[in-house]
């Protein structure tokens, strides 16, 4: 008798891209932090019935191999043979700062402000301003009047002399170099590029192992983000298998009894 327990372990590696295209060398992913898995396999039944109540035969027709897994693990390139089969760039890493400490508008002039984006980044984009009392600033291109800011494209924020010694929260998004960030563009491409993926899944219990091979897979939703205010984000992925290219072979199941 064999028995499976616990969540297993899923390891990915794709197949073709997005645009169809076979890749080569192709690096293989193993889904960390992996929660729950489930694979079913659903036939269609059709009967065959004769004058009487009950049928004379009964086949399998069309065949669908479905599953879901669950990982709390969020990775650039997990997520890129999972679903998007995109090409990416590494390196760079883009954040939004939201001030929390707040920053004093000189009582003298100019009434500037030069925000300093951490890890040393580079600052990209206005992501508004509030005040100390939780009304937000309206940004303008000319001279600020009360309440007023405008913004250069280096981070400087200027204020009108009305508001000078009042504490504002600047926010604002910034890039910055660190080895690990991965960037995808989701860009709107034609319906039916599809990337696909193998999926390889062991489970096992007392030293008994079973394991599941599916040649090609393709994802259907990919639950990114599922936020709470107290707990983790779990990312989850609805999948369906199809056969190999050549068409004969969907996959292959090992078990040891």
């Amino acid at each position: 008798m064999q028995l499976t327990f616990g969540a297993g372990e899923v390891f990915a590696k794709m197949v073709t891209d997005a645009n169809g295209a076979p890749v080569a060398n192709a690096t293989p992913i193993r889904i960390m932090g992996l929660q729950e898995m489930s694979v079913d396999l659903s036939a269609e039944l059709k009967e065959y019935y004769g004058q009487n109540r009950f049928a004379l035969a009964v086949a399998q027709g069309k065949v669908k191999v479905s599953g879901k897994m669950k990982g709390a693990l969020i990775n650039g390139l997990a997520l890129n043979t999972l679903f998007f089969g995109a090409e990416f760039a590494s390196g760079t890493m883009k954040a939004i700062y939201a001030d929390t400490a707040g920053k004093q508008i000189p009582n003298a002039a100019a009434y500037t402000i030069q925000v300093t984006p951490p890890s040393s980044g580079i600052f990209t984009a206005d992501a508004g301003v509030q005040g100390s009392d939780g009304t937000t600033y309206v940004k303008v291109t000319g001279s600020p009047q009360a309440g007023q800011y405008s913004v250069n494209g280096t981070g400087l924020y200027t204020f009108s002399a009305d508001d000078k010694g009042k504490t504002v929260y600047p926010s604002y998004t910034y890039t910055y170099a660190v080895a690990g960030a991965k960037k995808i563009d989701l860009t709107n491409m034609a319906m039916g590029n599809t990337p696909t993926f193998s999926l390889s899944y062991l489970t096992q219990f007392k030293g008994k192992k079973a394991l599941l091979e599916l040649e090609s897979v393709v994802s259907g939703k990919l639950g990114l983000f599922g936020t709470k205010n107290d707990d983790f984000s779990v990312p989850e992925l609805d999948f369906t298998a199809s056969t190999d290219e050549a068409g004969f072979k969907v996959g292959t199941l090992w078990v040891q009894e």
